[in-house]
């Protein structure tokens, strides 16, 4: 029979394996949602990628480069998601508007408006770095 410590070390690994299971299965789960196709055969990954090949070729190097630099306080294990999502973002307001190229202010409004209101405080402090007049945009934090 189990005793004393050994019992305590086993019930502990059980308890972290458990936790540590439901955290990974929660964020796949969270991703295999994304994946799901919507009521228009699409999911949102799905548009995601379509509105950033549509709009590839408007993109100029001073605006990815701005686009990396807006990603930069994201913590690097989450970076290349929020990048996708944010271009996403972009490139489906740079087709509705029916844009030519790819703007400093398309790019900020599609990251404001990809970003969760919860990283707003975040976004803001950057964008008052880069010496962004945020007077345009402040119908958007809201």
């Amino acid at each position: 029979m189990l005793s004393g410590w050994f019992l305590w070390f086993i019930l502990f690994w059980v308890i972290l394996l458990i936790i540590l299971m439901s955290i990974g299965g929660f964020f796949m789960f969270r991703k295999f949602l994304k994946r799901f196709p919507k009521e228009d055969g699409k999911s949102d990954m799905d548009w995601e990628e379509y509105y950033l090949e549509q709009t590839r070729h408007l993109w100029s190097k001073q605006q990815k480069e701005l686009l990396e630099d807006l990603v930069s306080p994201v913590p690097e294990l989450f970076r290349d998601v929020a990048r996708h999502k944010i271009a996403g973002k972009i490139g489906e307001l740079a087709i509705k508007e029916k844009a030519g190229d790819i703007s400093e202010d398309l790019v900020i409004r599609g990251y404001i408006i990809a970003t969760p209101k919860r990283d707003h405080k975040f976004l803001q402090k950057k964008l008052a770095e880069r010496e962004v007049n945020m007077g345009p945009y402040e119908h958007l934090f809201s």
